[in-house]
């Protein structure tokens, strides 16, 4: 199962390169960023509810929490030097 995971996330990588380089034309990079995130917060947020994960928050241990924290800013600054670089150049 774990393979199919992994297939459906580059096809779905694959496709973020592709469709972003459309949405971002004429559109302030970090704009773009925070657009896209809002989205995949809500995303995010929608799952946890629709699988009833939300009662779990509570059982996080702080070592989780920083460093979920930690992965949290290091994919901004990911996105944000990813939609920079899409702008900038090409695609391909």
């Amino acid at each position: 199962m774990w393979f199919f995971f992994a297939l459906l996330s580059a096809v779905f990588a694959a496709l973020t390169s592709i469709l972003a380089k459309i949405g971002i034309e004429g559109v302030p990079s970090n704009l773009a960023t925070a657009i896209r995130t809002v989205v995949v917060i809500l995303m995010a947020w929608a799952m946890v509810f629709l699988t009833n994960s939300q009662t779990e928050i509570v059982n996080i241990s702080r070592k989780s929490w920083l460093f979920l924290i930690l992965s949290g800013l290091a994919t901004g600054a990911s996105w944000l030097c990813y939609y920079k670089a899409l702008q900038m150049g090409n695609a391909t």
